[in-house]
């Protein structure tokens, strides 16, 4: 197994044994989720806001400034798209205007990694104007990274 697999396994795992002890996830009885760091829960969910307000109107350059120069973005649909040009050109081109992002409310689940940054994970929904389609939630697992001060979009698993 490649490093790749190794995280993409983790990462799935990590998500979908959260997802059954968390109440608020698909309605499954069992423990409500508390941050382990209120301090950190606060700074992802900032971060995650940050990021998807310039996803939904096309603030191209903080969308951009967000996204770390490594980032790996693992969609169900798509498959693995490393690069951050064609992400950008992606959003740009695909995304603005067109389609708009929507949280779950009560979804998100932080959890800090030592010495790197933080596991975000919660559920959100794609809302397309030219299809008017209806919003179906799907789980999602954001992995920041804090370097120097400032807070990066490292890896993205995006499941529809």
């Amino acid at each position: 197994m490649n490093n790749k697999t190794v995280f993409i396994f983790l990462t799935v795992g990590l998500f979908f044994s959260a997802c059954k002890t968390s109440k608020q996830t698909d309605g499954l009885v069992g423990n409500v989720y508390t941050p382990e760091s209120q301090e950190v829960y606060d700074v992802i969910v900032s971060m995650d806001k940050k990021f998807f307000d310039a996803y939904n109107s096309c603030d191209i350059p903080t969308a951009d400034s967000l996204l770390s120069e490594d980032i790996e973005f693992y969609h169900d649909l798509g498959g693995l798209s490393t690069s951050k040009t064609q992400l950008m050109d992606g959003l740009k081109n695909n995304i603005c205007g067109k389609v708009t992002r929507v949280l779950q409310e009560g979804s998100i689940e932080v959890y800090p990694i030592k010495d790197y940054g933080a596991v975000q994970m919660g559920k959100h929904g794609f809302y397309n104007r030219s299809e008017k389609n209806k919003i179906k939630y799907a789980k999602f697992v954001h992995i920041w990274r804090l370097e120097h001060g400032s807070w990066r979009l490292t890896r993205v698993v995006s499941l529809h």
